[in-house]
């Protein structure tokens, strides 16, 4: 059976995802009965600002062939995967690069920098006919498929800035909640932050950010209350979905949550400087 070859589009490549997803790809391999690999690799930046590893360098290390452009990336790859993960304002640049090429492509979290773009990288699709899927790994979290529907959630984050981590409890909140959100406001503690969203059907949520915390949420469903830390192994699941979509063409949620979620992020962005006061994303009817 002949490899079927990925192939990663980064700013610099020697980063984390980079680093971890050639090794997921073949554990997920083994559970699937597939056989992909990451066979070739382009990078605008030679040199990782994280580690001082080299494009030549990390591809000698995982063995995968160096790509000059995106277009010989896109000619030699069967399916593509965007990463970029702390730099989603690169792939709108790279989508219009890569979508023309009509294979199935993942573009990593966050998405795009703010709605509009994100608008914009879903028009080329549409025009290219390019199916393709964008999450964060929060999202297949096993705690989250536990929970019924719940109107009443409390996620707790981390990480080192609220602007490249919040994707992640609004993904986990838009995936849970499932009505368009109406309302947010934002309360900054410091360096922290205490967000609340609200849909239009009265249901709510509250993400409570510190570069010191640990992901969970709490909640209430059903009149019962109940508490989770996230400690499964979503990046292993969302993998093995990459595969799945990589192997049927199937997307496995609704793309319109993509933008629902860019539509909450950009709105508790904007809402970090409005003094706690409720503001109003942008109209659901045009995201």
């Amino acid at each position: 059976m002949n490899k079927k070859k990925i192939g990663f589009i980064d700013y610099y490549i020697s980063e984390w995802h980079a680093n971890h997803y050639p090794q997921w790809i073949k554990e997920a391999n083994e559970r699937l009965g597939t056989d992909y690999e990451v066979a070739y690799v382009w990078a605008e930046r030679d040199i990782s600002p994280v580690d001082g590893i080299s494009t030549d360098e990390w591809c000698k290390r995982f063995r995968v062939s160096r790509c000059d452009t995106i277009a010989e990336l896109c000619k030699k790859s069967d399916y593509i995967m965007i990463l970029a993960p702390s730099d989603p304002d690169k792939h709108f640049r790279y989508a219009k690069d890569a979508f023309p090429c009509g294979k199935r492509i993942y573009v990593d979290k966050t998405f795009a920098p703010d709605l509009k773009t994100a608008k914009a990288i879903f028009k080329i699709a549409d025009a290219c006919q390019t199916p393709f899927f964008s999450t964060s790994a929060l999202r297949y979290a096993t705690e989250l498929r536990e929970i019924g529907k719940a109107n009443h959630m409390i996620f707790t984050a981390g990480g080192q800035s609220f602007n490249e981590y919040v994707i992640h409890p609004v993904e986990m909140a838009v995936s849970l909640l499932r009505d368009p959100v109406q309302k947010v406001k934002v309360e900054p503690i410091g360096a922290q932050r205490i967000c609340r969203i609200v849909t239009r059907n009265d249901a709510d949520a509250a993400i409570i950010y510190s570069p010191a915390a640990a992901y969970s949420i709490t909640g209430q469903c059903n009149g019962i209350f109940f508490q989770k830390n996230i400690t499964s192994n979503f990046f292993s699941d969302l993998i093995t979905d990459i595969l799945r979509f990589f192997e049927s063409g199937q997307l496995p949620f609704d793309p319109a949550q993509t933008l629902e979620v860019m539509r909450v992020r950009d709105a508790l962005l904007k809402a970090e400087s409005q003094d706690g006061d409720w503001i109003e994303p942008d109209p659901y009817e045009e995201a």
